[in-house]
């Protein structure tokens, strides 16, 4: 603490004002307080705050302390915590005429918030000597004045106080006159030149003195004035007021020209010495500018505003003189009350701006701080936040208020705040006002992505462009910055790992989703995806969704024609039809597929070219081919179709199918025709073709005949009932199979189909076969454990008892007439079901199954696919089977029957299909047209 410089009672007033200080200071624990003389240079010392405050060096740059107040007389040294002069104080500015003069203020620290209050005690200098309002002053005394009369002088003025102010007045040595000194009720000191003896003008008639006013200061300081006396004739009464002090209450509201009072003073003198003249004497300057007295009548009024805050009360000394100068003096005393004229004052002293969003409640947004220069209830100032109910402001200390949060934020629905603090006071009516403070609300990671749709169905026709796009997905993330940064990913699907990043791709800025290949709708249907999108904050937050990919069909699959079809060896294959096949009867069926689906699947037939085409008649959707009407003499007995195979697509595909048809009632009919060969015949082959039939014939009358003795011994043994769908007939074991490229094309089935051939005229005898010695493997619905396509590996599909020899069968075997093999409505055979004994029916399956043996020896057979015999090994041989041809459910057609097979229910019930047919043969590359 600072003492200023003194001497005498001055100096023993600082020394304890220096011990009291410290006292006050444990009285007042929540301030500070200091004492330094006036004038100090600035930057000057007054004392290490952070010490008072408790405060580390260390931890300064952290608390931020700072000032908060309107002049800025000081400033904190942010490094060392020292509190220094801001600018030069001048005391008699701050302070003026006040015995103490204290500057209070407020010390603001942060993290955490806190306010100080500090109070410096300005110390008075001797900086101000006294000084006289006039240089000279005038008096006329009557010679007639009685010794002790006192005549008021204006007093010298000193700025300073305390022991620097004024304290003394000297007169120069004289024997008429000396001065003392007056106070007023107010308290101010003035001059009084005191009358000593009585004036004598006709030896003196002027008087010239020197009035010195000396301060208290170390060293003193003096002003002078003079004093020019002049002795007049004798005016023996002065004028006197009514009373010596008045007292008046004004309204600090009163408008400019107010009449405050009217003061009068009577003189018992008459004529010009009773003539009474008014004005201020001892008058301050300030007071004279708020105040007007009319020297004739003594009226004194208003003169400007006046204002309580500034003043809260005035004396004004009034004189009343004579012509002889005689003169009285009164005291008036106004008294200003104060009025709610001044409006509350809101200061922000801190604002903690950008605020977080997840900031939790109470906390401090700003600080607060309020004023009124009213007093009383009419300062008395209380403030509230208007409208925004996420904030509330607390009281602090004194004036001072935090403004905190009440509730939770969110900047995605409200992004900043105008929060508005309305202070107002107690007055009537009050006052109030308000200011606006702008908060900014920071952002902070607390929004996952959304997508724009649950989840999406997207469509891809095939054979799509690579790279092109299929989709786009969308997702928002309302948040600022990196968190609303989206990126997309694809985390999971139903295809194989390794072959997605093959498959799709999905660009991470856009959303945009590329097809990295060609896509086929034969090899893939569907395939689904999940998408995620995922922000770049910290932590990241993720969304996902799924993506259904559909890819649809387009016609890019011509029709594909499995019946009827070259052969391998590249003959062709004919349909036998009977002469007396009435209208209507079905000849064979156009067999054909694609791979395509849906409309693009959808096949149609039509002839494009026929030798009859009124003969023929040919089914849209199915592909059948019936008769039209009746054969007549005039037909050719060979016909030739050509079929076309169109789908659905746009434009259509299509495939070309050539069906030879010849009509025959039996085979033996056909046979001669067919083996027209138009090349020389080779007599090495000729004679290797008998000799491979002799063997075979010996081989199988052999086989016959120990079957026939089996079968005698057997004869009354149980007969098994796995003979299936190996009855009487033309039998053979079909089996189809699915090629893999029509996996998912439009009949994805297969079948295992038992065929039994019905002709008008039986073209083949069958014996009386035992089933002991039956292949389990060449009956439809017999063992389980039969495999499909094992057909070709038998020698035969049927054995003979004896080839002279042919006894009827057992009546367990005899067939309705549906059932009796044969062409659909042929009447061969008697009616009891059994075997037809036509010679020439036994040699021709006699000359078969020699030519199925000798083929099977020789590759090279003419019997086995030559043109003479048309191929009738391959058909009807061991090796004929379907193995290599594709089943579809809704096409597939039993060659020789008038129905389509949809199901295996007569495989499995053992029953033969209803219904005849012309027998299907197989025409060499070289038919007649």
């Amino acid at each position: 603490m600072r003492r200023g410089s003194g001497s005498g009672p001055a100096q023993w007033l600082q020394v304890l004002l220096h011990f009291l200080l410290p006292l006050f200071h444990g009285a007042l624990p929540d301030q500070i307080r200091y004492s330094i003389p006036e004038e100090l240079a600035k930057n000057s010392m007054v004392g290490n705050l952070a010490k008072d405050l408790g405060l580390s060096v260390q931890n300064l740059p952290t608390r931020k302390l700072r000032i908060s107040t309107e002049k800025d007389y000081f400033i904190v040294n942010p490094e060392s915590g020292d509190l220094l002069v801001g600018d030069r104080i001048d005391r008699e500015q701050v302070c003026g005429k006040q015995p103490q003069c204290v500057l209070e203020f407020d010390i603001v620290a942060e993290k955490p918030l806190n306010i100080f209050h500090v109070a410096v005690l300005l110390q008075d200098m001797n900086d101000n000597a006294p000084l006289f309002k006039q240089s000279e002053v005038d008096l006329n005394i009557g010679e007639s004045t009685r010794p002790g009369k006192a005549f008021p002088l204006d007093p010298a003025l000193d700025l300073d106080a305390g022991s620097n102010s004024l304290q003394k007045y000297y007169l120069t040595d004289n024997e008429y006159f000396e001065v003392t000194e007056k106070e007023t009720p107010d308290g101010r000191k003035y001059p009084e030149l005191v009358l000593k003896r009585f004036l004598d003008r006709e030896e003196h008639n002027f008087h010239q003195l020197i009035l010195t006013a000396v301060d208290g200061g170390d060293p003193p300081l003096s002003g002078t004035t003079q004093i020019r006396i002049q002795v007049t004739d004798a005016n023996d009464n002065p004028p006197v007021f009514s009373q010596d002090v008045f007292r008046v209450t004004l309204r600090e509201d009163v408008p400019p020209g107010f009449s405050v009072l009217q003061v009068t003073a009577t003189d018992q003198d008459e004529g010009v010495n009773a003539e009474i003249t008014y004005s201020f004497h001892n008058m301050d300057e300030q007071v004279e500018h708020f105040f007007n007295l009319d020297k004739r009548t003594g009226e004194i009024t208003t003169r400007d505003n006046l204002d309580f805050e500034t003043a809260k009360s005035y004396t004004l000394n009034v004189e009343a003189k004579d012509p002889g100068d005689l003169a009285s003096h009164c005291s008036i005393q106004v008294e200003i009350l104060d009025e709610n004229d001044c409006a509350p004052e809101v200061i922000v002293t801190s604002v903690f701006t950008p605020l977080p969003e997840d900031s939790p409640l109470g906390t401090v947004i700003a600080l607060i701080k309020t004023r009124d220069r009213d007093s009383g209830e009419n300062g008395d100032v209380s403030c509230h936040v208007l409208g925004n109910e996420e904030f509330v402001l607390k009281s602090s200390s004194k004036n001072y208020y935090k403004l905190v949060t009440d509730r939770t934020l969110d900047r995605e629905e409200i992004p900043e705040y105008n929060v508005t603090i309305v202070a107002t006071d107690r007055g009537k009516p009050p006052l109030s006002a308000n200011v606006i403070i702008t908060l900014q609300i920071s952002d902070v990671n607390d929004n996952a992505p959304v997508f724009h749709q649950a989840s999406y169905l997207v469509h891809v026709a095939e054979n799509n462009p690579p790279g092109a796009s299929i989709a786009q997905v969308s997702a928002s993330d309302p948040d600022l910055g990196p968190n609303g940064l989206i990126s997309y990913s694809i985390i999971a699907s139903d295809l194989e790992p390794k072959a997605l990043s093959s498959f799709v791709s999905v660009n991470q800025d856009s959303g945009v989703v590329f097809a990295q290949r060609a896509f086929d709708h034969e090899q893939l249907r569907s395939f689904q995806l999940t998408l995620q999108a995922r922000d770049q904050g910290s932590p990241p937050l993720s969304a996902n969704v799924s993506m259904r990919v559909l890819v649809s069909d387009r016609n890019d699959n011509a029709p594909r024609v499995l019946y009827p079809t070259l052969e391998p060896d590249g003959s062709a294959l004919f349909d036998m039809v009977p002469r007396a096949a009435e209208p209507g009867y079905l000849v064979t069926k156009v067999v054909a597929v694609d791979a395509d689906s849906g409309h693009n699947a959808w096949l149609s037939y039509h002839v494009l070219q026929a030798s009859d085409p009124g003969l023929f008649s040919l089914g849209l959707r199915t592909g059948e081919v019936r008769t039209a009407r009746a054969l007549a003499d005039r037909d050719s007995a060979r016909q030739r179709l050509l079929v076309a195979v169109r789908d659905g697509g746009q434009p259509p595909l299509s495939a070309t199918a050539t069906l030879h048809l010849i009509f025959a009632d039996s085979l033996q009919e056909v046979l001669p025709d067919l083996s027209d060969d138009p090349l020389p015949s080779d007599p090495q082959n000729e004679l290797q073709f008998y000799l491979v039939v002799a063997l075979a014939l010996i081989s199988v009358l052999f086989l016959l005949a120990v079957i026939l003795a089996i079968a005698l011994r057997l004869r009354h043994s149980s007969r098994s009932a796995a003979w299936g769908c190996f009855q009487p007939g033309l039998s053979s074991n079909l089996t189809t199979g699915v090629v893999p490229n029509y996996s998912e094309g439009t009949l994805p089935y297969s079948y295992n189909v038992c065929i039994a051939s019905q002709s008008a005229k039986t073209e083949f005898n069958f014996l009386n076969v035992t089933p002991e010695v039956a292949p389990q493997d060449l009956l439809c619905g017999g063992d389980d454990s039969w495999v499909p396509g094992t057909l070709g590996d038998t020698e035969v599909p049927f054995v003979s008892d004896s080839i002279s020899k042919q006894a009827p069968p057992n009546t367990d075997w005899r067939f309705s007439q549906a059932q009796r093999p044969g062409t659909s409505g042929s009447q061969n055979g008697d009616e009891t079901g059994t075997w037809p004994n036509n010679q020439f029916d036994t040699e021709m399956l006699q000359a078969m199954i020699l030519a199925s043996a000798s083929e099977a020896a020789d590759g090279s057979s003419t019997l086995g696919g030559g043109a003479g015999t048309m191929g009738l090994s391959a058909r009807y041989g061991p090796q004929f089977t379907l193995q290599h041809v594709p089943d579809y459910r809704q096409n597939v057609y039993i060659p020789g029957s008038n129905a389509t097979l949809t199901n295996a229910a007569g495989k499995r019930d053992g029953k033969a299909p209803a219904g005849g047919n012309g027998n299907k043969k197989k025409s060499g590359k070289k038919e007649k047209k």
